[in-house]
């Protein structure tokens, strides 16, 4: 069976001004990066804002990620191709890839089989640059906060309170805490620091979430370095750090346009971390998308427990936007690891293990249901699946008036999502969907967290230490209170246990600390075990990734 890289490498692609033309933007407002690629040209994105009207929106999540695979975005693509297929104008938005996970565990996310974004290995790897610049944004605040204090400490920053940390685009468990400044004093002011992978950093997030260049650099500015004595913060606009950093983002703020396999368009634009950040791609292009297409579909990092509840949560409500239809992703053989059935014997039919493990998707589905979108279930199949145990999944989604669509886009493309497409289609014409936020903007902060916890994770208590909530009490009255929760937890489970699999109930919530992230608008909670600097795994993708005689890269997937 031919690899991912080995059909992505056997599939002529077309010249990007060709894929640009179907999408409706013309060949002026192409900034090429190659044959390929290429962003769109911020004064027409600005163009196409002002029109009137909009495509739907279909958001793609999933079940909580297994070692067994659930192919999210590949069902992404394969979606959008299939409606491309039926004669509806479809685009695609997704995430950029990080090069954590390419190098450590997870590999690439540009799909797989014959439902893939292209160029792979460019995408996977620095595609545009978007997350060098993103990257440089974050260290310049760092380095101007140092700087400042080196220079006298005019603004009275207290070296003990600064929390911005330094980023990287790599999984480096060493630099997650540190001491700089050593060396006497021509070195600098000695304080603790650390790295976050460049994903989890605000600046990300900011830059996901910023309607335009003037939006960009307002949140950059409020984004809060650290506190003086008297607990006052300091901002990157009292360091006159905003515009500078807004400067080196302007370029990347431009979205990226590229292809599937089959032609069809995609906007490929930011990329944070859902387990640790808010998993979404920028608004800037979801937008674009829907001025441009009548259907775009778009993911939501890793489950809906994190992906989808902050799409719904902080994005939405961000960007104005409001989802046609959910599509949750599911496969046989995810379903009966959660059930506990051995890795090893996936591949033997086990209805016991599956009927354990469906609770994971009707919770999922259910808990979509909640903010008032019709919902569909892709359901990948793998040769290993039997009809008794689709049948057994079918049969459970009836039960809670849900369609589950079987789907072969990895190795059929557009012709395997078909039937999901027409679903799709259908849900959207319906028109019921009637999307609301779970909780409002007034409750207050902690409120908020215990509503995430209680009703998408099924949790009997979040255990707030007094200090956590004294701090966010702090916020609430410097005026932060109206802000969203982003709740940083393990993708792996519904719980702080990823251990934990199923739908387990009447479990506890230990938040660790909470993280005010003024610039971004939202308020991290970090919970568990969670790091937002990732360590790489025992033997890392990276160990598989090199050059061939020809110079082309293999091993990376």
């Amino acid at each position: 069976m031919a690899t991912d890289l080995e059909i992505a490498r056997a599939t002529p692609l077309r010249p990007i001004a060709e894929i640009a033309a179907r999408a409706g933007i013309p060949d002026a407002a192409l900034i090429p990066y190659g044959r390929h690629k290429a962003k769109v040209d911020l004064d027409f994105v600005r163009a196409a804002e002002a029109r009137a009207g909009g495509g739907a929106l279909v958001l793609v999540t999933g079940i909580n990620p297994t070692a067994a695979g659930e192919g999210k975005t590949t069902t992404t693509i394969g979606l959008g191709d299939a409606l491309n297929a039926l004669g509806t104008r479809a685009m695609i938005c997704l995430r950029e890839p990080s090069l954590g996970p390419c190098f450590g565990t997870k590999g690439g996310a540009t799909g797989g089989g014959r439902a893939q974004v292209a160029p792979m290995e460019e995408i996977n790897l620095h595609f545009t640059g978007d997350f060098h610049a993103i990257t440089s944004a974050n260290n310049l605040l760092a380095a101007m906060a140092d700087n400042h204090l080196y220079w006298g400490n005019g603004l009275g920053l207290d070296p003990r309170r600064i929390t911005w940390r330094r980023a990287m685009d790599m999984n480096d468990r060493n630099l997650r805490s540190m001491v700089v400044g050593l060396g006497g004093a021509a070195q600098g002011v000695p304080r603790e620091d650390g790295f976050d992978i460049t994903v989890a950093s605000e600046v990300m997030a900011i830059f996901c979430l910023a309607r335009d260049l003037a939006d960009l650099q307002a949140r950059l500015g409020r984004i809060i370095v650290g506190h003086r004595r008297d607990g006052t913060p300091v901002t990157a606009r009292d360091l006159k750090a905003d515009g500078a950093m807004a400067a080196l983002l302007r370029d990347a703020f431009a979205p990226n346009l590229v292809q599937t396999l089959e032609g069809s368009p995609a906007l490929i634009h930011g990329g944070p971390f859902a387990n640790i950040a808010h998993g979404c791609n920028s608004v800037v292009a979801t937008r674009l998308g829907l001025r441009l297409a009548e259907v775009v579909v778009t993911e939501a990092g890793f489950g809906a427990d994190l992906g989808a509840e902050k799409f719904l949560h902080i994005k939405c409500r961000a960007a104005g936007l409001a989802p046609a239809a959910c599509v949750v992703v599911a496969t046989v053989r995810a379903l009966k690891l959660n059930g506990g059935a051995a890795k090893a014997e996936l591949a033997r039919e086990d209805l016991a293990a599956l009927a354990r493990g469906i609770p994971n998707l009707a919770r999922h589905v259910e808990n979509m249901g909640k903010f008032g979108l019709p919902v569909i279930v892709a359901l990948n199949r793998f040769a290993s699946d039997t009809e008794a145990e689709i049948a057994a999944v079918r049969e459970a989604m009836a039960r809670l008036g849900v369609e589950a669509v079987l789907c072969t886009h990895w190795a059929d493309g557009a012709a395997g999502a078909l039937d999901l497409a027409r679903a799709v289609n259908a849900a959207i014409a319906a028109g019921t969907a009637r999307y609301a936020p779970l909780y409002p903007e007034a409750m207050p902060l902690a409120d908020k967290l215990r509503t995430i916890a209680r009703e998408i994770y099924r949790a009997a208590e979040v255990q707030i230490p007094p200090a956590v909530a004294a701090r966010l009490a702090r916020w609430e009255e410097q005026g932060f209170g109206r802000l969203p929760v982003c709740v940083a937890k393990t993708q792996y489970s519904f719980s702080a246990d990823p251990a934990l699999l199923g739908a387990p109930e009447g479990h506890v919530l230990p938040v660790r600390e909470v993280r005010l992230s003024a610039g971004a608008g939202f308020v991290v909670a970090i919970c568990g075990d969670i790091m937002t600097m990732p360590g790489l795994p025992k033997r890392p993708a990276a160990e598989q990734i090199g050059l061939d005689a020809e110079g082309r890269i293999v091993g990376l997937f």
